[in-house]
């Protein structure tokens, strides 16, 4: 099963040496299920020709926001519209999550309680998750065919399930990173000192443990888009 990366932003430059693309974070998340990847970064306005040149596609995270006027968010709004109505699999992760819902009539603004960031616990069906998460906007009106499968106390739609035309799960988004590493979150909260209050910042970083449950969010990723291209080919 082919999956197409629609790469919405870049990891910080002073930051890629070590932890990489994000596209590349992603491959290391879902390795092992079969799949292969083609990036597309269409933050750099750069689309596939259609919703059909991949099995699934997965948006990922960015700096942007996505009721910013940048004009490749359009054409991705059009892009989501058209795969999920062509029945392809989405998933969508942090700005990708944010994309999906407004692109299928949520809303999504920079939220007034602040930042999210950090070591989260989310409140999902089995039981509380701990994901790594850091984001400053959120959906904070979801689309008519959302429900929610994921919250935490601090944003209440922090997971999204999608009910397509034929009434099967056709979108699958995540608010938080389960793609980042423990390293790679410490170094990213470094990173933005100051842009996030220092003392959030701080605490945040401090509370970064060596071991979360990305791997179980993998395994739901992976497991939708393995059931999406059964449905299909059934």
């Amino acid at each position: 099963m082919k999956i197409g990366i629609l790469q919405t932003g870049h990891v910080p430059e002073e930051l890629v040496p070590e932890h990489g693309e994000y596209p590349t974070m992603f491959e290391e998340l879902l390795s092992g299920h079969g799949f292969t990847f083609e990036n597309f970064p269409v933050v750099e306005n750069r689309f596939p020709g259609s919703v059909h040149d991949a099995d699934g596609w997965l948006i990922t995270g960015s700096r942007h926001g996505a009721y910013e006027d940048h004009d490749w968010i359009p054409p991705l709004e059009d892009f989501i519209r058209s795969a999920f109505s062509a029945g392809v699999p989405l998933v969508g992760i942090c700005f990708g999550h944010q994309i999906i819902a407004q692109a299928l009539g949520g809303k999504v603004i920079k939220f007034p309680g602040g930042w999210g960031v950090g070591e989260v616990v989310y409140h999902m069906d089995g039981g509380d998750k701990k994901i790594l998460a850091m984001h400053q906007d959120q959906v904070i009106e979801r689309p008519e065919m959302a429900s929610v499968i994921a919250h935490s106390d601090f944003c209440a739609n922090a997971g999204l399930a999608y009910k397509g035309a034929t009434g099967d799960t056709t979108a699958l988004t995540f608010q938080p990173h389960p793609e980042f590493s423990p390293e790679y979150m410490r170094d990213l909260i470094e990173s933005r000192m100051g842009r996030i209050p220092v003392d959030q910042a701080k605490a945040a970083m401090a509370a970064v443990g060596d071991e979360n449950d990305s791997p179980e969010i993998a395994q739901m990723i992976a497991g939708f888009f393995k059931q999406a291209a059964r449905e299909q080919a059934a």
